[in-house]
């Protein structure tokens, strides 16, 4: 049969490419085709003879492809294939001459074999050169690639470069790529589904399938060593467009790790936690603290997990970051601040009539005029002293207060629990009196001086 002799002109080989190496671009050329023409699934298999053979079921691949530089068609959609050099295959093809591999490519335009023969018009020059046969099949669809001497290992490495046959599973499907749950192996960097860097401490796989320019600059003709920095921008800007549950409950969830520094690279970035409690805000009914308010407001966040909330603990820096902000749907996100306010707003007291209170708690209450008398007489400004079973929080603080003055109303309103025992209750009571006579609230010179006062007035009269 004849056989008409191409020159590859490969003129840089890569010697640090290994059997697998090749392998990995000949089932690439072999996805983008299918890709490209819509055709079925590419199949990888051993024959009888031990021989492994990859097949797509596209146009067929012809000499003249040998010659491409860049691939045009692949260049045009970058978006959807692997590949974006049409040096790739000649690169397999001379990785698998220097490792001895025989491989034969078989289409409907001809078979392509590997052969060294002299360079034309350079007699003393000898370079790889594929060799054109007539095609063995003329009706054979798409591309047939011919593997010998390639061990299975070999061959499942090369897979392992690929989303295709990887147990990453897809989470999320944004405009810029894919956030992939990582499976056994750990968390890895695709573009366009072929693996180019790994990643030991990322929460997700990803598949970037919208690159930026810097990142088609990172991905040489080995397709390895692609830096954190090249990919970063296009991971966060995944990250940022995810819109669904799943992705921010394990990015939430992936938070609480951080005050022990076990939290997943990506949360180190802010807008990314950020972003996460937005979504997780609309999704859920959640609230956000930090591990410090667990301890300072645990009665406010034992009432809101009574309320049904999830709490959700978050980092300080990210707290004050979402302070204020809205989510998705334009809800106030729910931090400890923006709970007291809706708890502020909803709270309706819970009145309790002097009939109603035990035996022991009215006779408590018996004694608000005996306990006003100390002080001269209950003021003209307080018209109403009022027991309640429920309370607002605390001016100044994330607990419930057990006293309260309302000057529009001019009433006192003292929390139930307090009249189990006559030094709370009047302790209380003088307190919330201070308040309605120097009109002046907690912490403040002006009342500090007024219930010093009435300290003083009372002890006076205790002891007279």
């Amino acid at each position: 049969m004849e056989q008409r002799k191409f020159d590859l002109n490969i003129e840089k080989v890569l010697e640090d490419w290994e059997i697998y190496h090749a392998v990995r671009e000949v089932i690439a050329n072999a996805i983008d085709e299918q890709l490209l023409t819509g055709t079925k699934d590419i199949e990888i298999a051993k024959d009888g003879q031990d021989r492994w053979r990859v097949r797509d079921f596209g146009r067929g691949l012809r000499y003249e492809h040998l010659t491409q530089n860049e691939c045009d068609e692949k260049l045009r959609h970058p978006e959807l294939v692997i590949g974006k050099f049409g040096v790739g295959l000649k690169d397999a093809l001379a990785t698998f001459d220097r490792h001895k591999i025989p491989v034969v490519i078989r289409s409907k335009h001809g078979d392509i074999t590997l052969g060294k023969s002299a360079k034309y018009g350079f007699d003393d020059i000898t370079t790889l050169h594929a060799l054109i046969s007539e095609p063995s099949d003329g009706n054979l669809v798409g591309t047939e690639v011919v593997l010998e001497r390639v061990s299975d290992r070999d061959i499942e490495r090369a897979k392992s470069f690929f989303l295709k046959f990887s147990d990453d599973e897809p989470l999320e499907q944004t405009q810029y790529g894919q956030v992939l749950k990582k499976g056994r192996s750990g968390a890895k960097i695709y573009v366009n589904g072929l693996r180019v860097a790994e990643e030991e401490n990322f929460l997700f796989s990803y598949n970037i399938t919208s690159l930026t320019k810097t990142m088609r600059k990172a991905l040489n003709r080995e397709r390895t060593h692609v830096g954190r920095t090249a990919y970063t921008d296009r991971v966060k800007s995944i990250l940022l467009e995810c819109k669904g549950k799943e992705v921010a409950g394990l990015l939430v969830e992936d938070l609480k790790g951080f005050e022990t520094g076990q939290s997943h690279d990506e949360l180190a970035w802010i807008e990314v936690s950020v972003h996460a409690c937005k979504l997780l805000n609309a999704a859920d009914k959640v609230i956000f603290v930090t591990p410090n308010e667990l301890f300072v407001a645990k009665d406010m966040i034992d009432r809101a997990a009574r309320d049904g909330y999830r709490v959700v603990p978050i980092p300080d820096n990210v707290r004050q970051k979402i302070s204020g902000l809205h989510d998705l749907t334009g809800e106030a996100i729910r931090d400890l601040a923006q709970y007291r306010v809706e708890w502020d707003e909803s709270f309706e007291f819970c009145f309790v009539s002097e009939k109603d209170l035990t035996r022991r708690e009215r006779e408590v209450f018996a004694k608000t005029n005996e306990i006003l008398g100390l002080i001269g007489g209950k003021p003209k400004s307080v018209k109403d002293i009022l027991i309640s079973e429920t309370m607002r929080p605390e001016a100044m603080g994330y607990n419930e207060a057990i006293g309260l003055w309302e000057p529009a109303n001019q009433r006192i309103i003292v929390k139930r629990d307090q009249l189990r025992d006559i030094t709370l209750y009047a302790g209380t009571l003088l307190h919330e009196v201070a308040h309605a006579i120097t009109a002046a609230p907690d912490v403040s010179r002006e009342f500090e001086k007024g219930l010093t006062s009435l300290l003083g007035e009372s002890s006076a009269r205790g002891l007279s």
